[in-house]
C-alpha cells in the first residue's frame, strides 16, 4: 500500500502541478487577450460637417410599366386583301403602309359619285341661268345647290374610301399583332377578316401597334395621400432590371376610387419622361411621387442627433478637437437626414457615433471560461484512480497515510 500511495502521491503531485501550471498559463493568456480586447475597444469617433441638402416628401407606391400608346388598327373599308407589307415583331413608323385591299368597287363608287356631282352641278347652272329674281326661281336655285352639296359629300366620301384601301400605321411602334394574309376578305369598321377558306382570322383588329418611346405607370394611392398629389408633380421610378432611377411626371390623378373592401384608393398615372431605352412592357416599378421639395436645407445625419435630459443635442467638434454637446432645434426628417433649424451653421463638425468593436478572439475566449488548455476541467474533481491501475489508500489520494 505504501508503494501504491507513493506512486499515487507522485501522480497527484504531477496532476496538481499540471493543473496549476496550466491555470497560470491560461490565466496569463486569458488576461492577455482581455487586455488586447480592451485596447481594441477604445472609442472610435467619426465626424461630418453640417451641410445644405435637398429634402423631399413623397408618396410611394408600386405599379407596372405599360406603353402609353397601344393602337388596334383595322381597315375602314371592305374588300379583299391584295398585300400585307409588314410582319409581327417589326418596328414601323407613323404613316408606313401596313396592307392594301382591292379598289375595284371603290373606284366604281367614286366614278358614280363624280357623275352624280356633275349632273347636280349642271342643274344648278341651269337654275342660276333661269333665275329671274322671283321667289320660285330662287327656290329652284337653292334646291339645285343642295343637290350639289349632297353630291359633293358623296364624292368626298368615295375619295376617302379609296384612300382607306391603303392601311397605314397611325403611330410609330412595334407590331405585336399581324393577323392578316393576302386573299382575306375584310369588313369595314374593324370587324376582322375572313380567309379564302371561310375561317375567321382572329379578333376585330388585324394589327396592334405598341409604342416603344412613351411609357407610363399607374399607381394606386390611398385616400389619405392622394390629396398631396397633383398633375405635374415629379416622380422617381425604380424599375426591375434597370440601372439607376427613371424619372417621370404625374399626368393624371383619377377622381373615381378603385379601392376594394371599403378601402378608398385612386389611380395616379405617371408618364415616363423623355425617350428611355431598354424599357419593356410589364416590368414592375416602385414609384415615389414627390409632392414637396425644399432645397438648401441645413441637415446632419440623424444618427448624430440625440436627447440629453429632455433636450435635443448634437456633439460638435471645435478646431482644437474639443467636443461640446450643443442644443439644436430640429425640423423634418427625410431618409437618414434630419433638418437643423437652429443651433448649427453650415460646416460645423458633429460627431456621428462612437464605435466599440469587439475582439473576435477575446469573445471566443470568454465563451470558454472555466476551461483549461489541453482539456483540463476546473470542476474540483480528481481522477478515480492512479494511472496504470491500482487503488488509493483508505485515506484517499490526498488523505492521511504514512509518508
Amino acid at each position: 500500500m505504501l508503494h501504491v500511495w507513493r506512486r499515487t502521491r507522485g501522480w497527484v503531485r504531477a496532476v496538481v502541478a499540471a493543473v496549476v501550471v496550466g491555470a497560470v498559463g491560461t490565466g496569463v493568456w486569458w488576461f492577455g487577450v482581455r487586455d488586447s480586447a480592451a485596447a481594441a475597444e477604445e472609442p472610435v469617433t467619426r465626424t461630418v460637417a453640417a451641410s445644405l441638402t435637398t429634402m423631399e416628401k413623397t408618396v410611394d407606391g408600386t405599379g407596372t410599366l405599360t406603353p402609353a400608346v397601344q393602337e388596334d388598327v383595322a381597315f375602314a373599308v371592305s374588300g379583299t386583301v391584295t398585300s400585307v407589307q409588314v410582319a409581327q415583331g417589326q418596328t414601323v413608323t407613323a404613316g408606313q403602309v401596313l396592307a392594301t385591299v382591292d379598289t375595284l368597287q371603290l373606284d366604281a363608287d367614286l366614278l358614280a359619285a363624280k357623275a352624280t356631282l356633275a349632273t347636280a352641278q349642271a342643274r344648278l347652272d341651269d337654275a342660276e341661268d333661269d333665275d329671274d329674281g322671283s321667289s320660285t326661281a330662287e327656290a329652284q336655285v337653292a334646291a339645285a345647290q343642295a343637290q350639289v352639296d349632297v353630291a359633293q359629300t358623296k364624292v368626298d366620301d368615295a375619295q376617302a374610301a379609296t384612300a382607306d384601301a391603303t392601311l397605314v400605321a397611325p403611330v410609330a411602334g412595334l407590331l405585336t399583332v399581324v393577323d392578316l394574309a393576302v386573299g382575306d376578305a375584310v369588313t369595314g369598321g374593324g370587324d376582322g377578316a375572313t380567309s379564302p377558306q371561310g375561317g375567321d382570322t382572329g379578333g376585330t383588329a388585324p394589327f396592334t401597334i405598341v409604342g416603344t418611346d412613351a411609357w407610363e405607370v399607374v399607381v394606386s394611392v390611398s385616400d389619405a395621400d392622394v390629396a398631396h398629389v397633383e398633375v405635374g408633380d415629379q416622380a422617381e421610378l425604380t424599375l426591375d432590371g434597370a440601372d439607376g432611377l427613371v424619372f417621370g411626371t404625374v399626368a393624371e390623378v383619377g377622381l373615381l376610387s378603385t379601392g376594394e373592401d371599403g378601402v378608398a384608393a385612386y389611380p395616379v398615372t405617371v408618364a415616363v419622361d423623355g425617350g428611355q431605352d431598354g424599357l419593356h412592357d410589364g416590368v414592375s416599378a416602385e414609384v415615389s411621387l414627390v409632392y414637396e421639395r425644399r432645397t438648401d436645407v441645413l441637415a446632419v445625419p440623424s444618427m448624430a442627433v440625440t436627447t440629453v435630459d429632455g433636450q435635443t443635442v448634437v456633439t460638435t467638434v471645435a478646431a482644437d478637437g474639443t467636443q461640446t454637446q450643443t442644443p439644436v432645434t430640429t425640423g423634418e426628417t427625410s431618409d437618414s437626414m434630419t433638418e437643423i433649424t437652429e443651433g448649427l451653421a453650415e460646416g460645423d463638425e458633429v460627431v456621428l457615433a462612437v464605435f466599440r468593436p469587439r475582439s473576435t478572439q477575446g469573445d471566443q475566449t470568454e465563451g470558454g471560461a472555466g476551461q483549461m488548455p489541453g482539456g483540463f476541467v476546473l470542476d474540483g474533481e480528481m481522477p478515480a484512480g492512479p494511472p496504470g491501475g491500482g487503488t488509493f489508500s483508505e485515506g484517499g489520494p490526498m488523505g492521511g497515510g504514512n509518508g
